[in-house]
């Protein structure tokens, strides 16, 4: 079995989340804080139901699978195919009314991710890919996913959620590139990594990251031509530092100076 005959399932997930999701919207919601002390990291009602719905949807049809989720347990993690679930990426920029995030999924085979998509049900728009090609779904209509040339830093526009996010030296290695490139703008969390897919941001740099964060996205910036790794290079999958760039060499001279190199 390969990715593909999981796309129309996908399609499924992203369904039943955004119904889920989309009444809560820019409503007065719950919300719940589960940060440590000092630390910001919001959950609501609509996280867990939009998690909670997949992961029936996922149990009903695929039961031999495994599920790993932001809001609840994993099941099966170590099954051969695995879900990765992210019900709401940008919970923080959602609470504020804010279109900047979406519903992250994925479907891994032995570790690997094989397929993933960004769904952002409330502009109706759809990232996907396998690695090998992406595409977006949309009011725009649907075409591949491509991501640019940018020949120097000096070019290139940069993305991250939120400095305030990095510890002091990641955020000061982070500045070092910021005062790089030509532009550098703050918010976007999975959206980011979605303009970056379709050629309208060079580079994004993370940190703190967990696995649900970006294994969904792997596919789609892969497919897309992008290079993502850890900030020592190594695979993005386990989250932690993360560096995405659409061109190569952007990629390798944020990776010589976030290593002080």
């Amino acid at each position: 079995m390969t990715a593909i005959d999981f796309a129309a399932f996908v399609d499924q997930l992203a369904a039943v989340s955004g119904e889920t999701i989309m009444p809560f919207f820019r409503t007065s919601l719950g919300i719940d804080d589960k940060g440590p002390a000092g630390r910001f990291d919001p959950v609501t009602a609509a996280d867990r139901a939009a998690e909670q719905a997949m992961r029936a949807l996922i149990r009903r049809t695929f039961p031999e699978h495994g599920i790993i989720g932001e809001e609840f347990g994993p099941e099966r993690a170590d099954a051969e195919y695995v879900w990765v679930l992210d019900p709401i990426d940008g919970t923080k920029s959602f609470i504020a009314g804010m279109p900047v995030w979406g519903t992250l999924i994925a479907l891994t085979r032995l570790g690997e991710p094989i397929f993933g998509m960004m769904h952002q049900p409330f502009m109706r728009e759809l990232f996907s890919g396998d690695g090998l090609a992406a595409e977006y779904r949309g009011p725009a209509g649907k075409r591949g996913l491509r991501t640019r040339s940018c020949n120097a830093l000096s070019d290139a526009v940069l993305f991250t959620t939120s400095p305030l996010l990095m510890n002091d030296a990641d955020r000061a290695a982070f500045q070092k590139v910021e005062t790089a490139v030509k532009l550098s703008r703050y918010g976007g969390d999975c959206y980011a990594y979605c303009m970056l897919a379709a050629g309208h941001v060079d580079l994004v740099i993370e940190t703190e990251l967990k696995p649900y964060d970006i294994i969904p996205l792997i596919p789609i910036l892969s497919g897309a031509g992008a290079v993502v790794t850890s900030w020592e290079g190594g695979p993005a999958a386990l989250g932690g530092r993360v560096v995405a760039a659409g061109d190569a060499r952007i990629h390798a001279a944020a990776l010589e100076i976030l290593r002080g190199k």
